[in-house]
């Protein structure tokens, strides 16, 4: 599988390390159950998906992608997007 980096361009997807969907997170004042869904319900879709992936064995970006989760099939690069879970990290 071939993911598409908005830094490196096209690279092989064992340079990134697969994040999960790209789900919104709760405000931090949420309530318990809500907080406990974000973290523990996920929904498992067969088709399209829009994913986090992160470039950890390149240049370090977070990529945002449409996938086919039944072909792996890549539909839409949404590169430049940043998840706000992630600020700070590296």
């Amino acid at each position: 599988m071939r993911l598409l980096c908005p830094i490196c361009g096209e690279r092989d997807r064992r340079e990134f390390t697969y994040r999960g969907a790209a789900v919104a997170q709760p405000a931090p004042e949420a309530s318990a159950a809500e907080w406990h869904a974000y973290v523990h319900l996920r929904d498992n879709p067969a088709g399209p998906l829009e994913e986090w992936w992160h470039h950890q064995q390149g240049c370090g970006a977070w990529v945002k992608l449409r996938r086919d989760t039944t072909t792996h099939q890549m539909l839409d690069p949404l590169a430049g997007q940043t998840p706000a879970t992630t600020a700070g990290r590296t």
